[in-house]
């Protein structure tokens, strides 16, 4: 299942992200993953998230972003939630990119023997976004 946090820059998303990531490692009975664009949520995240930095790997565009996603997947088949902040930044700004990597996020996310939770920041209204997203992401 996908979940997206909406709003501007300064909405609260991260905020609201670091939230259900502290949750989400209480809850879970495997691993939860929290990936970002720069190392900036060390002291936010609980110690048993696995805090991941897309700049550390070279990682730019929703091509490379996709197969860096699936590569954490492939290395880790316990992950139960994975969660991401500054989609767009990591990504572009081209909402049809965001709507393809998405739709291939949501076959991956279910590609698997236990469907994987993922949540995603974008910095975007909801107005803004293609409607086909909607389709299989939810909004928080």
């Amino acid at each position: 299942m996908i979940t997206l946090i909406l709003g501007h820059k300064g909405a609260g998303k991260t905020k609201l992200l670091i939230e259900k990531v502290n949750e989400a490692v209480e809850a879970s009975k495997g691993n939860v993953i929290c990936i970002e664009k720069q190392p900036k949520l060390t002291y936010d995240v609980n110690y048993r998230a696995r805090l991941m930095d897309t700049d550390h790997y070279g990682v730019s565009g929703f091509d490379a972003f996709y197969g860096f996603l699936c590569g954490v997947c492939a290395g880790d088949h316990d992950i139960t939630d994975i969660f991401v902040d500054a989609t767009l930044r990591i990504g572009s700004r081209d909402f049809a990119e965001l709507a393809a990597f998405l739709k291939k996020v949501d076959a991956l996310s279910k590609n698997h023997v236990a469907e994987k939770n993922l949540v995603f920041t974008v910095s975007a209204d909801k107005e803004e976004l293609p409607e086909e997203i909607f389709e299989f992401c939810q909004v928080l």
